[in-house]
């Protein structure tokens, strides 16, 4: 039963072929069984899961059952969910359990999902390869010599490995489409207040954004449907209606416009990944859509201007683990100096503690001005860049991430690791939505396709998406490991 999608689950679900309860206990199994070579998962709720999968049972019994009544699903570590150890792969909050629940958790369990857990991620969201969490590494499950990607890849990983049949992600420059493109599954970034922020520990405020991760583009239609929408709690949600993701998912590409960045086919992309994106682009010709080259002219300033925001937030954001409220306290401090020093010092990883220092910089006295403030004012190029290009297009596809998955250790400076990012980043800088789906292999590792739109143009690009995946097999493959351990 692990290797159907969501969308499969729901329908067993419903005709009474499966319980609830009977499939978590099966997730929960594998899990068990086969997560400690992965690592993908840094706490695992079996106890509460198997009781709401339950309750789902009974709900279904009565009647009273939706769509989603009874899917189990896997949490990113970073959305508060009451009564449960909500770390976001910091040391800092390694003693933190969350008081309440984040509203998409409200929604996801309003709509009777069951939570398996809470995956494993890059420190504070920050990493483009799952190397950076106090929990340790998270292996790919295509190689296991491979990252998943950052900074949700356990979520991403335990949805390749079968260990969840879909998963919540955050996206702050590329960390739900990047890490889906190394593990070959779907994850879908919404526009920027498309989904509430309410209860995700903040990394860079005006940038994250959650979204879902599945395996394919109906699956994460369907997750849309439950946690999109406005929320008062949160000042960036925006008040728009919100449509149902699914209606649109079989229309014809017929007379689609597709178009090509240009900045995103040259210097730094690997030949395997240029050409099954090519290959993937010809599907799409195929389908009736048509395709010609645009230009997004500022896009070489998108890691330089977000490697200046996301660190000047996060600096703000993360001023409040003081070790005085919550959080790791250091021991027997000397003075409250002592007590700030040693607590953040201690509680922090390297890469946190780099950007803390980089957005320190920029905001201070002397900086704002010619970092910060700059670096806003490059941003709302980058924006128009896009709004301009949509003028002629309806969509714009490339790759998601210049290379396949790349080795555990293999980049070991900070720079390297940025450049991962360099198609995603502008994406959250301007705020529009992105999808990446699976589209072939290069040296037996996934490749991603990433399809842009305008601003809350997600029913398109799940359109989009699913056209593609009903005439192609790529998101249906699977890793050896899952394989492997069937």
């Amino acid at each position: 039963m692990h290797d159907q999608t969501l969308t499969q689950l729901a329908a067993a679900l419903a005709s009474g072929e499966l319980s609830s309860r009977e499939l978590t206990a099966h997730y929960l199994k594998r899990i068990e069984r086969f997560d400690g070579t992965l690592n993908s998962y840094i706490t695992v709720t079996a106890d509460q899961a198997l009781e709401r999968a339950e309750a789902a049972d009974k709900a279904r019994a009565a009647g009273k059952a939706g769509l989603l009544t009874g899917i189990p699903l896997a949490l990113k570590d970073i959305f508060c969910t009451q009564g449960v150890k909500t770390t976001c792969g910091s040391k800092m909050l390694d003693n933190f359990i969350a008081p309440y629940d984040a509203t998409v958790v409200e929604r996801l369990s309003a709509a009777g999902t069951v939570s398996l857990g809470k995956t494993n991620m890059d420190e504070f969201a920050m990493g483009s390869s799952n190397e950076n969490s106090h929990y340790g590494a998270v292996k790919n499950p295509w190689d296991l010599s491979a990252v998943p990607g950052g900074s949700s890849g356990g979520s991403a990983a335990a949805v390749a490995a079968d260990l969840a049949p879909a998963a919540l992600g955050t996206d702050t420059g590329g960390s739900i489409r990047q890490p889906a493109a190394f593990c070959g599954i779907t994850g879908l970034k919404p526009t920027y207040g498309r989904v509430s922020r309410f209860g995700i520990i903040a990394y860079a405020s005006s940038l994250d954004q959650a979204g879902p991760m599945a395996r394919s583009a109906e699956d994460c239609a369907h997750l849309m449907n439950v946690i999109s929408g406005h929320d008062g709690r949160d000042s960036t949600s925006v008040t728009r209606g919100v449509p149902d993701y699914t209606e649109t998912l079989g229309a014809p590409l017929s007379g689609l416009k597709i178009g090509l960045p240009k900045e995103y086919f040259g210097d730094g992309l690997t030949t395997e990944v240029e050409q099954a994106v090519r290959e993937a682009i010809k599907v799409y010709e195929s389908l009736g859509a048509t395709v010609r080259e645009v230009s997004l002219p500022h896009t070489h300033y998108a890691i330089p201007a977000y490697y200046v925001i996301a660190p000047a937030e996060a600096s703000s954001n993360l001023s409040r683990y003081d070790g005085v409220r919550f959080g790791h306290r250091c021991d027997d401090p000397s003075d409250l100096f002592d007590l700030y020093t040693r607590s953040r010092a201690e509680g922090f990883g390297d890469e946190v503690k780099r950007r803390i220092l980089i957005g320190t910089h920029t905001l201070s006295e002397g900086f704002f001005d010619a970092y910060y403030k700059k670096a806003q004012q490059v941003r709302r190029l980058i924006r128009q860049d896009f709004l301009d290009a949509f003028e002629e297009v309806d969509v714009l596809m490339g790759p998601a991430s210049p290379t396949p998955a790349f080795d555990l250790g293999a980049k070991k400076d900070p720079v390297s690791m940025y450049l991962q990012d360099i198609y995603t980043i502008a994406v959250n800088l301007a705020g529009i939505p992105g999808i990446s789906i699976p589209a072939g292999l290069a040296a037996n590792r996934p490749v991603g396709l990433q399809i842009l739109g305008t601003h809350f143009a997600e029913a398109k690009l799940l359109n989009v998406a699913h056209q593609f995946q009903q005439a192609t097999d790529w998101h249906l493959q699977r890793p050896a490991f899952a394989l492997e351990n069937a």
